[in-house]
């Protein structure tokens, strides 16, 4: 289907739009299977968690967001049960996080989710578009599109 030409804010607005509605798909799906709470930025934070942020400093320059901002995704995420935290035994002043089963979970229902969406949009598009969506928005991203273990690129500290 031919379109006809479009600015680049259309392009950027495409983009965004399809980002949105994937992850909507996926976060309404979570709450039928069991996390009605669970919203993007926890995913981001658990994996940032999982790659080794343990603490609400290392959490806030992975994310590139104020350690004040960390200790308030952190703090949700404990209420949800998705991570606890506990003082380090070597400085009283730090607290360690650490996910929990139910915060596996979540990343795993996500995961297959997100699978499951991709195989609609496959069915969709059609395996071959969508191989070729996906190789096409590679050539701009490269093979890692978002670092979640790096400060993210609104802080200005990772550049391309």
């Amino acid at each position: 289907m031919a379109m006809s030409s479009r600015s680049g804010a259309d392009l950027a607005l495409l983009l965004l739009g399809s980002y949105r509605n994937l992850v909507d798909e996926v976060v309404r799906e979570l709450a039928t299977r069991g996390y009605p709470d669970a919203r993007p930025s926890h995913e981001y934070a658990i994996r940032a968690i999982r790659a080794g942020a343990d603490s609400a400093s290392d959490l806030a320059r992975r994310l590139a967001i104020t350690k004040q901002a960390a200790a308030k995704t952190i703090a949700a995420l404990v209420e949800r049960g998705y991570v606890t935290t506990e003082t380090d035994p070597a400085d009283i002043r730090r607290k360690n996080i650490r996910i929990t089963d139910h915060g596996i979970g979540l990343i795993t229902e996500g995961t297959a989710i997100f699978d499951e969406v991709r195989a609609r949009w496959e069915g969709r598009l059609g395996a071959a578009e969508l191989v070729e969506l996906e190789t096409q928005l590679a050539q701009f991203v490269g093979d890692s599109p978002i670092n979640l273990d790096a400060p993210g690129w609104a802080a200005g500290q990772e550049l391309r």
